[in-house]
């Protein structure tokens, strides 16, 4: 009898410990961390097309976005697109002979120096923030994206600025395919 009892206690155990374990990776997936797959080529040659990358859910409910951060954020066809943060509310964007400018001033883009050798004539075409947004500065609460496939990127320069709560975190790091897992700038 006593052995009985003595297992059903440990399949007990075993259930619960399960179920912990499960609400926790559940909590960690919707609140903290979650898995997504590179969908197209907006981002090469930063990223490739099925590069699978963890998003931080709650860098930003924390701190406040930084240029150049790679965001995942609910695209206006009820899609996740990824892209990079040029303009932060209050800035004014232009680019002009491949050169970003952020309020008047040049800015590096360190992350295209590699690919903008690899093409013939600009990667990215002049505009200027009013010609893109109707306005001379990103609007508060809101960034101004662009993949870094400039020519194959819909990004701010066709669908407009990101609404901050459309934006479901920042990723940094490839974890598949694992030849090419690690941090990206």
């Amino acid at each position: 009898m006593e052995s009985e009892a003595k297992k059903k206690n440990e399949v007990w155990e075993w259930s619960k410990a399960l179920l912990i374990a499960f609400g926790l990776a559940a909590i960690i997936r919707v609140f903290l961390f979650t898995p997504i797959v590179v969908d197209g080529e907006s981002m090469m040659p930063t990223l490739e097309h099925g590069d699978r990358m963890i998003v931080n859910k709650i860098g930003y409910n924390i701190g406040e976005p930084d240029r150049f951060d790679i965001i995942v954020f609910h695209a206006p066809e009820e899609k996740d697109y990824i892209k990079r943060i040029i303009g932060l509310p209050g800035d004014h964007i232009a680019y002009e002979n491949d050169q970003l400018y952020i309020n008047g001033e040049p800015v590096a883009e360190p992350y295209l120096d590699d690919y903008k050798k690899d093409v013939s004539g600009t990667l990215t075409e002049d505009f200027t923030l009013e010609e893109k947004i109707n306005s001379s500065t990103v609007p508060e609460g809101t960034v101004f994206v662009m993949g870094d496939n400039r020519r194959a990127s819909k990004d701010s320069r066709i669908i407009g600025v990101v609404p901050m709560e459309e934006v479901v975190g920042n990723t940094s790091f490839v974890f598949w395919p694992f030849e090419e897992a690690g941090l990206v700038n």
